[in-house]
């Protein structure tokens, strides 16, 4: 495989590297980077077409007539997508971790090599020179910032068992650790039509990486429609949402604890409150957002410990591609130390007992930043 990538390397990188770095250096300016998560949902992407659109780039198009969804600037983007394939097959990374890295790179970079970002961040990762990625020059380079994430993605311990998020921020640690997943479908679009480019290089992928066959996942929260809440309306808080069920096919004692969660709307919050008698006079029996969660699942008969740093250790770990009504949600903090909690109601809605002035409401579940989900049943 080492061989054949160096062949590639000088047969068909060079003129990618030469076209693409020469463009993006021209046109990095005019690059905008979203900051929102979930911003762009890609779900419903044609494999085939978007087979078709990158061969055409590569074949040499300008651009003008090619069209795939999620690129704007395919001319640009096209052929750095290539060159992280390309590092990634002469790295012997495994499908599934080249998928991560051009998942990476859309979120940090939309693609494009970037001149500037946030502090002194650069190029298609957006990796810092004072974080020891290596000098701007380096960093600039689109092989060398794809061999780097590469070898620090090697580094991760189990990162082939994580989802395509979960491995991303292991490796950038980014502020907003859930935006990867939106871009999972293309980038598995993107990395099966630029693998087939590279003779022999396709079914050495398959060989190395067992869980290939996987398809990617169409229902994260904030992507699968109607997964992620938007389809209500504006929610008056502490209310129901007009149209909302619980689902029917929800564990029983999800549905219990839910139900009980949902009484509790409208009352105050209070931090350090019991949630023992949130309706009555005593402040201290209302609702913060551990003691919500505490209180609803032991009215079910389950019993979770009282705060949110040690809630998240409960029960196990959940994809957000795969969460079932009950699952508790963490945001705000860290993953390992979160700072707030709340549980999944399923069709894309979450109970919380927000902050101080705040009632218990029901909110989507694309307003929050996804740090975590445990299951505890």
């Amino acid at each position: 495989m080492k061989a054949l990538a160096a062949g590639i390397g000088v047969v068909f990188l060079s003129p990618i590297l030469l076209a693409g770095t020469g463009m993006m250096l021209a046109s990095s300016a005019e690059a905008v980077q979203s900051s929102s998560s979930f911003s762009n949902c890609l779900t419903d992407i044609d494999s085939d077409k978007v087979a078709e659109q990158v061969t055409k780039i590569l074949d040499g198009a300008s651009g003008k007539d090619v069209d795939i969804e999620g690129l704007d600037l395919p001319a640009e983007q096209v052929p750095n997508a290539a060159t992280i394939v390309a590092a990634g097959l002469s790295l012997d990374v495994p499908k599934k971790g080249q998928i991560i890295a051009l998942a990476t790179a859309m979120q940090e970079s939309r693609l494009r090599n970037l001149g500037y970002g946030d502090r002194d961040s650069l190029g298609l990762f957006q990796q810092r020179p004072s974080q020891g990625w290596g000098s701007a020059q380096q960093i600039r380079d689109p092989t060398y910032a794809s061999e780097q994430f590469y070898k620090h993605l090697l580094k991760v311990d189990g990162w082939q068992q994580m989802t395509v998020t979960q491995a991303a921020q292991a490796v950038q640690k980014s502020g907003l650790p859930d935006a990867y997943a939106q871009w999972e479908n293309l980038a598995t679009a993107l990395q099966a039509a630029i693998v087939k480019t590279f003779p022999g290089a396709d079914a050495d992928a398959d060989d190395q990486d067992p869980n290939q066959s996987e398809k990617p996942s169409t229902s994260t929260p904030g992507c699968a429609p109607g997964q992620d809440g938007s389809g209500f309306s504006r929610i008056p808080e502490g209310s129901v949402p007009k149209g909302y069920s619980l689902p029917k096919d929800a564990d029983p004692k999800a549905r219990k604890a839910i139900e009980w969660a949902m009484h509790q709307l409208g009352t105050l919050y209070q931090w350090g409150g019991s949630c023992t008698n949130a309706h009555g006079p005593d402040p201290m029996g209302r609702c913060d957002c551990s003691s919500l969660m505490q209180q609803a699942y032991a009215n079910a008969g389950i019993t979770l410990t009282r705060t949110t740093y040690t809630q998240v250790n409960e029960g196990k770990a959940v994809s957000p591609a795969h969460l079932k009504p009950g699952d508790l949600i963490f945001s705000r903090g860290t993953a390992a130390r979160p700072e707030h909690v709340g549980m999944y109601m399923g069709e894309g809605l979450v109970i919380e007992a927000p902050r101080t002035t705040k009632p218990v409401r029901i909110t989507p579940i694309k307003d929050w930043d996804f740090l975590a989900a445990r299951r505890v049943l």
